[in-house]
């Protein structure tokens, strides 16, 4: 694959663009990168810079830009800059010396050819030439709309003169995408060698149809502005997408700079002194007077030529865009497709650094230039297409606004939260679903009939960096510590010691003082289930499990420690709803009265055992979020289970079923039950699976786990 660490920016170009960075403030050069190779392929095809390939001819340089960046990266700034003290000498002695000269004589060859083929006058073929020419109006060096029938006129124009180029180039472009279609769509015509087809129109006295003219005229265009405009999740993003489809995509370069990198370390002075820097405005004049001598005519028409390995060079980077393309999904037509004509991107772009360099070919120097800023170009299109969607936006804002937000919040905050009900309905739905997957929890709220959304971003919990407090008093003096799970031991297993799973205020253990933000759960056992059924029953996630001061042989007393997936913040009443949950979900008994944040627990010199699987998912748990609603609603619909039967049930699926079945049995074994009861349980258990084992299955192999587990149970006893 190819690499460009050591490929260089044009040199010209990038000590422009390290202006523009200071005078603008922005530390961020791809927009300026872009801007400036712009402005350079202009300037060329205003002059008809031309490529003599080896394969396909003569080629025109131009250059197509779609160039992105929020408010405040100054993009007007400096596109003023360039304009007003790089081009300006270069614009005025185009339009005021080589423009009218070449002009004037590609009219006389043009009137001379006519008058040849019609057997007429010269001098009235000149005549007739003149007046179709001014009727044509003047030269635009640059607009900013148009229509497919001004576009053709004026390319008639440049067809005529010879010289020039037709630049379109539009600001603000999310504003005026959806009214420019047509001069976009005529413009995908013209990117390659400057042809466009001629559209037939009805001849009459009014609207005499112009005599054709078979040849080319360079076409660049720029589309710059914010890319919340033009990504508005509406009909102009669906406009900007489609043309990307049809074409633009492979013919653009790309700019995409959506957060400002500001320059924070420099005093207000500092910056002043950087603006106004006279070694920046004595490069922008030498820079002007070089395009602006690049602007005589003896400079117009100019052939750039390529030597045989600079050739080969270009091939060997097409075959490299090519082979990663073959590596892109066939879902990814645009990128597929900009990546495999990259290298004809790079190509012009070359013979735009040659002419304002004043070369008379396109050097190796100028391809690795040129493919070091359309590999950036790349990247950029594909954080365009790997963008944030505005159920993506959506789920953010809410997460991260700050506070409660009711639906006129994002109606009035949101220009894509529109549209009719059910499209919000689902453009909320996906933002659940986005925050699901994303660390992102969405809780609905109702009060007085009106629902209100809280948001917030998760932490993913740092295994070795779990909360707890602890301390020697009930109450005082507790420490605030941070610890590494498989450490907690250390902690538990030290008699005299009360601990809780939150930080607390001054170390003093009350609800008020609990810090929001804990990453384990902690479960007390004190009847009704084994500590070995328990070790079973969670056996595929990550626990501590240690025996407290209170436990004997008969009747086990035990603690369950679980990390949990997110570090959580809630208060005292989400709190107790969130381990209520959790009792809930769980398939034995345990003690209820243990779910307030400042709840202590007593370390014990006993035994304890770590157990390695999966950290529970404390996504599942969260009070008023849809995901809880979801598992609740399971819940609802199994009232008619035990707790035990609900558990498996819930916990068995694709690829874990005879595990499941054979530890159910298991457990009814080491519960005392004879086999024949152990039998009749797991044949109930199954007719309540959605996805049944067949009985013979059953009798062939969990029976058969289970007789032995039970001769071993009872042989044990016996003894």
């Amino acid at each position: 694959m190819l690499s460009t660490e050591n490929m260089a920016y044009n040199a010209v170009s990038e000590k422009l663009v390290e202006i523009l960075c200071r005078k603008t403030g922005n530390n961020n050069p791809l927009f300026f990168r872009v801007l400036v190779a712009y402005y350079f392929g202009k300037v060329a095809s205003m002059m008809r810079t031309n490529i003599s390939t080896h394969d396909r001819g003569d080629l025109p340089v131009n250059i197509y830009a779609i160039n992105l960046a929020s408010s405040g990266q100054g993009k007007g700034h400096s596109t003023n800059i360039i304009e007003e003290q790089v081009i300006d000498q270069f614009r005025d002695r185009f339009l005021s010396e080589t423009f009218p000269l070449v002009s004037e004589i590609n009219l006389a060859k043009l009137a001379v050819s006519r008058a040849a083929r019609k057997q007429s006058c010269p001098d009235e073929e000149r005549t007739r030439v003149d007046r179709e020419f001014y009727s044509l109006g003047e030269l635009a060096f640059s607009f900013d709309s148009g229509t497919p029938a001004a576009i053709k006129q004026m390319r008639h124009m440049l067809l005529m003169s010879g010289a020039g180029s037709m630049n379109m180039e539009i600001d603000e472009i999310g504003s005026h995408l959806t009214t420019n279609t047509d001069a976009l769509n005529a413009y995908l015509e013209m990117y390659d060698v400057g042809k466009i087809k001629q559209k037939l129109t009805k001849n009459t006295a009014e609207n005499t149809r112009s005599e054709e003219i078979e040849g080319r005229t360079p076409a660049n265009m720029m589309l710059y502005g914010t890319p919340s405009k033009l990504f508005n999740g509406g009909k102009t993003e669906e406009d900007l997408l489609s043309f990307l489809e049809t074409g633009f995509g492979r013919r653009c370069l790309f700019g995409y700079n959506v957060n400002a990198v500001k320059v924070r370390t420099l005093t207000a002075k500092q910056i002043y002194l950087q603006r106004i820097d006279k070694t920046a405005e004595t490069f922008l004049n030498t820079i002007s007077d070089q395009l602006g001598q690049l602007a005589d005519a003896v400079n117009f028409g100019r052939k750039l030529t390529m030597t045989e390995a600079v050739h080969i060079l270009l091939i060997e980077y097409q075959l490299d865009c090519e082979d990663r393309a073959d590596l892109l999904p066939e879902h990814e037509d645009i990128r597929k497709s900009e990546l495999t004509h990259r290298y004809f991107k790079a190509l012009k772009l070359a013979g735009a650094y040659a002419f304002i360099e004043g070369d008379h070919e396109v050097k190796e120097s100028h391809i690795y230039s040129a493919i070091k800023l359309v590999e950036g170009s790349g990247d950029s299109l594909n954080a365009i297409l790997t963008r944030d969607r505005n159920y993506q936006k959506l789920a953010k804002y809410i997460a991260n606004v700050g506070r409660e937000v009711t639906h006129v919040d994002l109606v009035e905050d949101l220009p894509f939260y529109k549209g009719t009900e059910s499209a919000k309905r689902e453009l909320m739905t996906l933002a659940v679903a986005y925050g699901y997957q994303n660390n992102i929890v969405i809780k609905k709220i109702f009060s007085d009939g009106i629902e209100f959304l809280k948001g917030e971003s998760l932490a993913e919990t740092d295994i070795d960096k779990m909360t707890v407090s602890y301390g020697v008093e009930l109450a005082y003096n507790y420490e605030n510590e941070v610890v590494p799970f498989d450490q907690l031991h250390n902690l538990t297993q030290q008699a005299g010691y009360h601990w809780t799973n939150h930080h607390l205020v001054g170390g003093h253990r009350k609800e008020d003082n609990a810090i929001g933000g804990f990453n384990l759960v902690v479960i007390d056992v004190d009847e009704g289930v084994s500590l070995s059924t328990a070790k079973l029953l969670l056996k595929e996630y990550k626990s501590l499990i240690y025996t407290t001061k209170r436990h004997t042989e008969a009747v086990n007393r035990f603690r369950i420690i679980l990390p949990i997936s997110h570090t959580l913040k809630m208060d005292s009443i989400e709190f107790r709803e969130f381990m209520t949950n959790i009792y809930e979900w769980l398939p034995f008994k345990v003690d209820e009265q243990t779910n307030q944040r400042a709840r202590k627990w007593m370390s014990h010199n006993g035994d304890h055992w770590y157990n390695d699987g999966k950290v529970l998912d404390a996504l599942d748990f969260i009070p008023k979020t849809t995901k809880n609603e979801e598992r609740r609603a399971v819940i609802d619909n199994q009232q008619s289970l035990s707790n035990m039967e609900r558990w498996f049930i819930n916990n068995t699926g694709t690829g874990n079923r005879s595990n499941q079945y054979i530890k159910f049995a298991l457990l009814l074994v080491d519960s005392g039950m004879d086999i024949a009861s152990v039998r009749a349980n797991v044949m109930s258990l199954n007719t309540k699976m959605p996805d049944k084992m067949d009985e013979g299955e059953i009798d062939s192999t969990i029976m058969q786990s289970a007789s032995k587990a039970a001769y071993k149970r009872d042989a044990l006893a016996g003894a």
